[in-house]
């Protein structure tokens, strides 16, 4: 651009910097690290300067970003989302999210936990592009979780935009309640002040965000996430339904995918994760899993599986799912039509009770032969897990004078098992000595066939 003054002429040049290529990197399978074409890195010329006014509240820590985000120009947002999502099903994360940041600029964030969406904040670094990411910081955190929160800043050179939980809604709670209340009456009212309200507070500053959500995380609620959606339960900086996207870039990884790329490109992870942590969320809300054990039964595993959502997703659970929900959080399989899931723990050495079968052995003070009995849904993954350990345990116990059982207690029967037979969560195990009525519910979370058998061995 030419400009000529009183006395001089002078020339100003314009550079516009592009982001680097990704040349073919092919570190592990296309769908996690495929080869990106240049023009998809080509930058819009468009951009406000960086030391421009962001259009944003400032319901988000501002200026948090790895670096300053220049903020796409605005323009009306007309695409059919749903077309998207089918569009990307089967790209990969990476691509995923790129299409996302390419998109919102400064209006979208990562969400981080702690936990193995660390993959998300890499993902990230590889697009080239500027990126923000926030996370929530409920008070109750593990050490450990603290600890890599540092070290991913350090690591990626980022600062974490943290949100925190109003700190007069915990006192009244915890003065009120005590600081464990959940153990009681269910995780949801903690969730909502230390974890719902604080990420509202956020995505009120944005127009987009990114999660880690994977269909095989949580039986029941995550089985059909999209990889791009219309937000149900939230709202973005425009207000009103609809003024938010949620991307999900992982929805279609496993969790073994995910771990070897963590591995390949060498990040940063949680070292609960070495002590058996898979689902990291609050610390007494979160416990290590074992060989079998699906990754959500380490969280919140007083309750229902169908209940594992904190409430940050809530719209994942459909709306015919609502009614299955109590107070507290536990949750029910639907009475009508649950008839067609496929029944688990089949074996000839195990005895389907009936509603009335499980009654006359419950009121029986002599019994011919001790029993061992299962309370499970056929739904329930912790349930599918322990499938095979329980049938061989049949086998095990086949002539030896212990008889082994199930009882289905989901739907209409489940307020019954509540109240008659002990039932807190999904699979839940009783033995039924010989000369007692009163049956002994297993205390342990180990449910392998050796400590089953430990159990049967200690009170037959």
């Amino acid at each position: 651009m030419f400009g000529i003054g009183s006395d001089y002429v002078f020339l100003v040049v314009i550079l516009i910097p592009t982001a680097p290529w990704i040349s073919s990197v092919r570190l592990l399978d296309q769908r996690l690290v495929p080869s990106l074409p240049w023009d998809s890195y080509r930058r819009r010329l468009s951009v406000k300067p960086v030391c421009a006014e962001l259009r944003r509240s400032d319901a988000v820590v501002p200026l948090a970003a790895t670096v300053v985000v220049p903020e796409v120009e605005d323009r009306v947002e007309t695409e059919d989302y749903e077309r998207l999502a089918k569009e990307l099903e089967h790209a990969s994360p990476l691509e995923i999210m790129d299409k996302a940041l390419e998109k919102f600029g400064n209006d979208i964030a990562i969400a981080f936990s702690g936990a193995e969406d660390v993959a998300l904040i890499e993902y990230a670094k590889l697009t080239g592009r500027p990126f923000r990411v926030f996370s929530l910081d409920t008070g109750r955190l593990n050490p450990e979780t603290y600890l890599l929160f540092d070290t991913v800043e350090k690591h990626y050179d980022i600062h974490i935009e943290y949100m925190f939980p109003d700190a007069v809604e915990v006192q009244a709670l915890v003065r009120g309640k005590g600081l464990f209340s959940f153990y009681e009456d269910g995780h949801q009212e903690c969730c909502r002040i230390r974890k719902v309200r604080p990420l509202r507070r956020a995505l009120k500053g944005l127009r987009a965000w990114i999660t880690g959500q994977r269909k095989d995380q949580s039986p029941g609620t995550r089985a059909e996430i999209p990889v791009v959606q219309v937000d149900p339960s939230f709202e973005g900086m425009d207000g009103g339904v609809g003024s938010l996207l949620k991307w999900n870039p992982v929805a279609n990884v496993e969790g073994r995918d995910i771990w070897n790329f963590l591995q390949t490109m060498n990040v940063p992870v949680n070292s609960l994760h070495s002590q058996g942590y898979i689902s990291i969320g609050c610390e007494p809300c979160t416990r290590s899993v074992l060989p079998g054990q699906h990754e959500r039964e380490g969280r919140w595993w007083w309750e229902d599986a169908k209940a594992k959502e904190c409430g940050l997703h809530k719209g994942n659970i459909k709306q015919e799912q609502v009614a299955q929900h109590n107070g507290n959080g536990n949750g029910a399989a639907p009475s009508n039509g649950s008839a067609s899931v496929t029944d688990i723990f089949n074996s000839q050495n195990v005895v389907s009770f009936s509603k009335a079968g499980i009654e006359n052995l419950a009121r029986l003070e002599n019994r011919r032969e001790p029993w061992l009995v299962v309370l499970y849904a056929p739904w329930c993954r912790f349930c599918q897990a322990m499938e095979g350990s329980y049938v061989e345990l049949a086998d095990k116990l086949a002539g030896s004078g212990v008889k082994v059982g199930k009882f289905r207690a989901d739907g209409e029967q489940k307020e019954y098992a509540q109240q008659e037979l002990q039932l807190g969560s999904f699979p839940t195990v009783l033995f039924f000595p010989k000369h007692s009525s009163s049956p002994i519910k297993y205390p342990s979370e180990k449910r392998d066939v050796d400590s089953l058998t430990a159990f049967v061995n200690a009170l037959r």
